[in-house]
């Protein structure tokens, strides 16, 4: 049953200030392989015909147009809380003729019927989440996912040398160490693991010159 929403939360814009939203396309591509690390979260998702797949935190929708591009018969639905990147999303998706259900929500109950999705993904978004509101996000993701339905995550974790934690503090520096902190030191699968899902695993990372991005993976059971 969808719930009802709760009194919109605050959250930390995509670069952490409001006024730094608009540079967020082009500071992920100074910092990061861009190609390479978006290619292999859509491998992850691995979109099928008439499946119906929801982000979560869809940005600047970059990653909507191009998993469209690759299953065009998937049914794509984009979820975020700010009404900025939701801008930018419809004119980018507008702008390569895509027609999408792109909504916005308070940061509590999603405006969605549970079993309704095939899979749920969600890109450098955790990390800009408090501990509540990662599990809670969670909960609903697990709650909205059809019965063997796959969560599929990708943002920064752990990191995988000495330099990948030096600079990840750039990172922390934007969005805050409170957020940030349960990332860097790999709890995001026991919070997916809390929320209920199975088959919890961290299925391989990229080293950018901001921090380990790594990708993460998860069942619903029946």
């Amino acid at each position: 049953m969808k719930k009802k929403h709760k009194k919109e939360k605050e959250f930390i814009p995509a670069l952490g200030f409001n006024f730094l939203t608009g540079l967020y396309d082009s500071t992920i591509k100074l910092t990061m392989p861009e190609k390479k690390f978006r290619s292999l979260l859509i491998e992850r998702i691995d979109p099928q015909p008439n499946e119906k797949i929801l982000e979560f935190g869809y940005g600047t929708g970059t990653n909507l147009v191009l998993a469209t591009q690759k299953s065009p018969q998937s049914h794509f639905h984009g979820l975020d809380i700010d009404p900025k990147v939701k801008e930018i999303a419809n004119s980018k998706l507008k702008g390569k003729d895509i027609q999408m259900d792109l909504q916005l929500y308070g940061g509590s109950a999603f405006p969605y019927e549970d079993h309704t999705f095939d899979k749920v993904y969600s890109c450098l978004v955790y990390h800009q989440l408090n501990e509540q509101a990662k599990l809670e996000s969670l909960k609903e993701i697990h709650r909205v996912l059809k019965p063997d339905g796959r969560l599929i995550v990708g943002d920064w974790g752990k990191a995988k040398n000495r330099w990948m934690r030096i600079s990840f503090y750039i990172v922390q520096l934007l969005d805050g160490f409170k957020t940030t902190t349960p990332n860097v030191k790999g709890l995001l699968p026991e919070y997916i693991r809390k929320a209920g899902f199975t088959d919890v695993k961290e299925t391989g990372f990229i080293n950018t010159r901001i921090g380990s991005f790594c990708y993460y993976v998860g069942t619903k059971k029946k």
